[in-house]
């Protein structure tokens, strides 16, 4: 990753980009090139380590059986928006700016691990609904499903774990700009209905004053 010092993403940031997975890119390199997977992923913490990324794929989907050549990547996106130069002061004073887009994100790397077991299968799955269904007035529970089903669909899918070793995040978010400037960038995002960057744009200007 391409990663100016002043773009890095510090740790409250980093984990907040982990946590809020919701779904990313697996990639490995094989012996035939890139194979890729969008899939949804669970962030496990570990007392002792940097933790890991927990999800499942299609038991047809080749990516669990190929031979990896070195660590995996995923590959994790935060919101991201179009930052117009006309938002910026500067514009007004001396012309000199013109477009680009502020992100944050995340690229996760780590060694990949298969799990070919209904139990271990059946947990990340319930996590998984859980997790996305827990706000929903009349939320999904895999007891809703008869149990013959449930096993049916656990036996076409296999288990994958990054167990991760490093992690590059970025957080691209004006650092360079005079404050005036990010003054208009947050303005700007929060009128094209962008507020999540807006947010995290103010939150890393009190965190890292310009």
């Amino acid at each position: 990753m391409y990663l100016p010092k002043h773009f890095q993403a510090d740790p409250q940031q980093t984990r907040e980009l982990l946590t809020g997975i919701r779904a990313a890119d697996l990639v490995s390199a094989t012996p035939d090139g890139l194979f890729a997977t969008f899939l949804p992923l669970l962030y496990q913490e570990a007392a002792d380590g940097p933790g890991s990324l927990l999800g499942h794929v299609a038991r047809k989907n080749e990516h669990w059986r190929l031979q990896t050549t070195g660590e995996s990547l995923v590959i994790a996106h935060g919101p991201d928006a179009y930052i117009s130069p006309g938002w910026y002061a500067s514009k007004r004073e001396h012309g000199r700016v013109v477009p680009t887009w502020n992100y944050l994100t995340a690229h996760i790397h780590g060694r990949l691990v298969i799990h070919d077991d209904p139990a271990w299968l059946e947990g990340i799955v319930r996590r998984l609904t859980e997790r996305h269904e827990r706000d929903r007035a009349a939320a999904w529970s895999v007891d809703d499903a008869p149990r013959d089903y449930v096993d049916g669909q656990l036996a076409a899918i296999v288990g994958v774990e990054l167990c991760i070793t490093r992690v590059e995040a970025k957080a691209k978010l004006g650092q360079n700009r005079q404050s005036a400037d990010v003054d208009g960038v947050i303005a700007g995002l929060e009128r094209d209905g962008a507020g999540s960057l807006a947010a995290a744009t103010e939150r890393g200007r009190r965190e890292r004053p310009l």
